[in-house]
């Protein structure tokens, strides 16, 4: 099973690429999880659909090769961030080529705040809606006060943290099959 993976940031240290990270380690058997790296994707900008730009035509192929998809998801001010909605975007664009359609998802945050990102969870949950990405409840994934269980270079300290990325991932691969 191959799964891609999303982090919301493009921090070098993030603690939500940390998680997708952990999630490379504690992968089951066959499954294999790619990181998508964003920082090569333009802004979306309908004017630039046609011819659509190669990086955002090979983030699209990922995306359709992939038999799941597992976001992990910062919260900025109360929502998700702009790098997020924008390979979101992307990736339901030009209309009708909706590499989203029909994909299963997961869902994990990690933030600073005592809500691990529970708001930018309920935002996100409502545009994958949208393009047709059907996620799961639970389990939940909610790291409050990463700053606590991460170290300065995005390595975990706090092994139940672990526990949980390995259990969603058990989740979303009995999901996706």
């Amino acid at each position: 099973m191959k799964i891609l993976a999303i982090s919301g940031s493009l921090r070098k240290n993030s603690y939500n690429t940390a998680l997708l990270k952990i999630a490379q380690q504690v992968a089951p058997g066959k499954v294999e999880i790619e990181i998508l790296d964003l920082h090569h994707i333009p802004m979306y900008n309908q004017e630039i659909e046609e011819p659509i730009p190669e990086s955002v035509k090979h983030m699209k192929h990922k995306i359709e090769k992939a038999d799941a998809i597992l976001f992990a998801c910062p919260e900025y001010n109360y929502s998700i961030p702009a790098v997020l909605k924008n390979v979101i975007d992307w990736g339901s664009r030009p209309y009708g080529t909706n590499s989203w359609k029909g994909k299963k998802g997961a869902i994990m945050s990690a933030a600073m705040s005592l809500c691990g990102g529970a708001r930018a969870q309920h935002h996100l949950r409502q545009i994958l809606v949208a393009v047709g990405i059907d996620t799961f409840s639970q389990p939940e994934l909610m790291i409050g006060s990463a700053h606590e269980k991460f170290d300065h270079e995005g390595k975990c300290l706090d092994p139940k943290v672990v526990d949980k990325v390995k259990e969603m991932l058990i989740k979303l691969v009995d999901f996706a099959s």
